[in-house]
């Protein structure tokens, strides 16, 4: 299949794998409409057998890899990481004040604490156990912290939204996309963190002068906590072990990732070293299950991104790739050109998701594209998805979370901080990514 016919069917293919994907109808996982679809476009033709098994084998390294990233978050929470997590937001500052002052100086600094630490601890998290760790692990506990606390839960979990996206910039197992493009530019683990730290600080600190700005007059304000739970913070963070073997584990895994470069190691190696060793006390100590471990690599997930990706593919052979090839071509590597990329790319995020925009945008720059220019797309994708739900995975997984708690996010509230933050962020952490790259 050629011509008109075949550019409408590969989109409107590609259409019905992302309304699926972003609405899930009666909970279906997003593989149920991206399996059919990549069927479809091998057997119409719109896409040669062998390029469809050429896509699966590139992206095979990428997809195992976020399976033994998401099992590693997995372990880490039952091994109660998170759960210490929350104590830490919990935990007040030891000071010289009286009972009395020490409980008026709290009350009076609670929310701000509280949004300090879950700013920090949701951008260590997105970092380095990936951004669904932030979504699925990370925003019910800030969630129920912030109602013991008696603390409005939308400046906390909205943080744990915008840098479950923005946050994502720092390390290339942060990101799906940006395993996508370390593949692409065959950049070294430490080498892709050496030009993403100035501008992932620089995102980060649009990110947080943004938010405060935006839930000012929520940060402080006290609402009703849960009537059968006694408001006893201390004694909560008393009764919580802080988990060492599993941090000793986090931390010698990520050190491996940088580690294992130099060697010629493939950092899914690595990751899988830690599932084991941290997997084994697991096991042992019945703190999960085998059927939990499988369940937490998401395989119905990996095998929609492989499926997105032979749809996308056909998406861009019969059209679209020619379309971005012809706009991104003469754009260059300096500062206009950046912004234009990562521009470019918010754009297309919030259109098509985050996942499509990146294979889309990675064909059109061909297989041997500037560095710089794909690390302004990836701030594009990284930062554009604030924006709107659509932009990212994450983003509606979020949403679902908050439902699930009782505390539907407001779409007013979500496009208001997106705006606020999103076009500075974009702007900042591109000029951040030119002054080093």
């Amino acid at each position: 299949m050629t011509g008109h016919a075949a550019t409408a069917l590969a989109v409107a293919l590609l259409a019905a794998v992302l309304v699926v994907a972003v609405w899930r109808p009666r909970g279906a996982p997003e593989a149920v409409a991206a399996i059919p679809a990549a069927a479809l476009v091998v057997g119409t033709g719109l896409l040669a057998w062998p390029q469809a098994l050429t896509e699966v084998v590139e992206l095979g390294p990428t997809v195992g890899f976020l399976a033994a990233v998401l099992v590693l978050a997995h372990l880490a929470d039952a091994e109660g990481v998170f759960t210490w997590a929350g104590s830490l937001l919990r935990r007040r500052r030891e000071s010289g004040f009286s009972d009395v002052e020490c409980l008026r100086c709290d009350t009076a600094d609670t929310g701000n604490r509280l949004f300090r630490r879950v700013f920090a601890l949701a951008a260590v998290t997105t970092a380095v156990l990936s951004l669904d760790a932030t979504v699925v692990l990370l925003t019910p506990v800030v969630v129920r912290t912030a109602r013991r606390m008696r603390l409005a839960v939308a400046p906390a979990a909205f943080v744990c939204a915008h840098l479950a996206n923005s946050a994502s910039l720092l390390l290339p197992v942060s990101n799906l996309t940006n395993l996508l493009a370390v593949g692409a530019t065959h950049l070294s683990f430490l080498r892709f963190a050496a030009l993403m730290a100035l501008p992932w600080v620089v995102v980060l600190a649009v990110e947080y002068v943004g938010l405060r700005w935006v839930f000012r007059r929520e940060i402080d304000r006290p609402e009703a906590g849960p009537e059968d739970e006694p408001d006893r913070p201390d004694q909560l963070d008393q009764d919580t072990p802080t988990p060492r073997y599993a941090l000793v584990v986090l931390a010698l895994t990520l050190v491996g990732f940088g580690a294992a470069a130099p060697l010629g190691v493939e950092p899914v190696w690595v990751a899988v070293v830690g599932v084991v060793v941290l997997g084994a006390r697991s096991l042992a100590s019945r703190r999960t299950t085998p059927r939990a471990v499988v369940e937490s690599a998401a395989p119905l997930f990996c095998l929609f991104v492989l499926a997105l990706g032979v749809v996308v593919a056909a998406v861009g052979t019969h059209g679209l790739g020619g379309v971005l090839t012809g706009i991104v071509t003469p754009l260059g590597t300096g500062l206009p050109g950046l912004l234009a990329v990562a521009g470019l790319a918010a754009v297309l995020a919030n259109v098509v998701n985050n996942l499509p925009a990146t294979l889309l945008l990675l064909d059109a720059l061909g297989p041997a594209p500037a560095t710089a220019t794909v690390l302004a797309m990836l701030i594009g994708v990284g930062v554009g998805p604030n924006l709107t739900y659509v932009g990212s995975l994450a983003t509606l997984l979020w949403r679902r979370v908050m439902s699930a708690e009782g505390a539907a996010p407001s779409l007013r509230r979500f496009t208001i901080a997106g705006l606020v933050t999103t076009p500075a962020a974009l702007v900042a952490g591109t000029v951040a990514l030119w002054l080093v790259a």
